[in-house]
């Protein structure tokens, strides 16, 4: 439910980190040098080290965009299995996980691109001023992405996937570079009880308090107010998955994700390190499920205790990757993740675009169907029950997706924001 060139790319939204500034001495004066305690730098996996990105990062991301592609793009959207489904309300599926995680490692990679800048000498004000650009410019890629090809400004989607990312990442970065560790920590809370507030206490004009039915909460009215209905979720036009007001626990998922990477970034040993994920991991998902008793888990309304569920998924997820690839070295069976995660937002972009191609060309004269609808029907469709032609088709797109960025990878192309 929704783009970085170099092989540095830390400055950019699906960043991959870079190391700690080096350990210094501090000496009294007339005493002998006494050397600093190990930094993160000194302890990091061989990978951080020698290559400036930690390849389980670069590893789940891929494994997020690859999700996408293929719950995005079924060849028929009749013909689904139900775990590819989102829920259709309150509950979950897997499909569910996938958008929160990517904000998750957003928030990961952030803790390192931005120590990494500010050892640099690179000011507060300056790394504002970057991420104010970079979110502009993916809030214009998800707008030209809804608009494409018409560009009907009357009824163009105004929310979205890209423009979530882009207002989520930078809120959170005005945080990141406000406070410390404990202010983010603090900052995170106070968004998920205050989201949980102000939707089940403040009254909905015509509806009442607490009303979480579609298109009856309160954020489903601000959007109404600010946006329209012609501006919303062509599906619904009431509401909108990617809301305004359902921004504010997005932008908590990011600075969990930015809790979780300090962790990570810390001079603990490795074992510590990835328990302790697992270990946060495991208490959120338990959280979460224990707030959805009384404030629902909902993708659609990014309910407070489905931000700290996902979190916690996320949490889980990514500890495993960081003690599997980083920790004990074994990176061959995510090579294909791995170059999904490099150039995340291009091939997301990319392949919505492609899509949308598919969509509009027409063959097969007086009774033209779609391309996309030719090539389902004729590739897989013919022989395949539907469900499964179904899937193959969304494989095969995703596999597709792989080639193209695979010979981005190898030529060393990899496109940012």
């Amino acid at each position: 439910m929704d783009t970085h060139v170099g092989r540095d790319i830390a400055e950019s939204i699906a960043t991959t980190p870079g190391t700690a500034a080096p350990p210094t001495t501090t000496t009294a004066p007339g005493a002998a040098p006494t050397p600093a305690a190990p930094t993160a730098a000194a302890t990091a996996p061989a990978s951080l080290a020698a290559t400036g990105r930690l390849v389980s990062l670069d590893a789940f991301r891929g494994i997020t965009i690859a999700g996408m592609l293929l719950v995005n793009n079924p060849g028929s959207w009749s013909h689904i299995y139900p775990p590819l489904r989102h829920a259709e309300w309150h509950g979950w599926t897997p499909t569910d996980l996938i958008f929160p995680f990517f904000l998750f490692i957003v928030g990961v990679a952030m803790t390192f691109s931005y120590g990494k800048l500010l050892a640099r000498g690179a000011s507060r004000r300056e790394l504002l001023a970057k991420a104010a650009r970079r979110s502009l410019i993916l809030f214009g890629l998800g707008l030209l992405l809804h608009g494409f090809p018409a560009y009907d400004l009357s009824t163009i989607r105004v929310p979205g996937v890209l423009q979530r990312i882009a207002i989520a990442s930078f809120c959170a970065t005005a945080i990141v570079l406000a406070v410390g560790m404990r202010g983010r920590a603090i900052a995170a809370a106070a968004l998920l009880l205050g989201y949980w507030a102000l939707m089940t206490l403040v009254p909905v004009p015509g509806v009442g308090p607490g009303v979480l039915e579609p298109g009856k909460d309160l954020g489903a009215w601000l959007d109404r107010a600010i946006f329209g209905t012609e501006h919303l979720w062509v599906y619904s036009k009431t509401w909108d998955p990617e809301g305004l007001l359902s921004t504010m626990p997005a932008v908590a998922t990011v600075l969990l994700g930015v809790l979780a990477g300090h962790w990570i970034r810390s001079d603990r040993p490795d074992r510590v390190r990835v328990a302790g994920l697992l270990a946060a991991g495991a208490a959120a998902t338990l959280v979460g499920l224990a707030w959805g008793h009384v404030f629902p888990i909902n993708k659609n309304l990014w309910t407070s205790s489905y931000t700290l569920f996902t979190a916690g998924l996320g949490a889980l997820a990514f500890g495993a990757c960081y003690g599997v690839i980083d920790v004990l070295g074994y990176r061959r069976w995510a090579t294909p993740f791995i170059i999904f995660g490099t150039n995340a937002i291009a091939a997301f972009f990319l392949s919505g675009l492609g899509a949308r191609i598919l969509g509009l060309i027409h063959v097969g004269g007086e009774e033209s169907v779609t391309l996309k609808a030719y090539l389902h029907e004729t590739l897989f469709a013919s022989w395949l029950r539907p469900v499964d032609a179904s899937l193959a088709f969304a494989a095969t797109y995703v596999l597709v997706w792989l080639a193209a960025m695979t010979v981005l990878y190898r030529k060393g192309i990899f496109i940012k924001v």
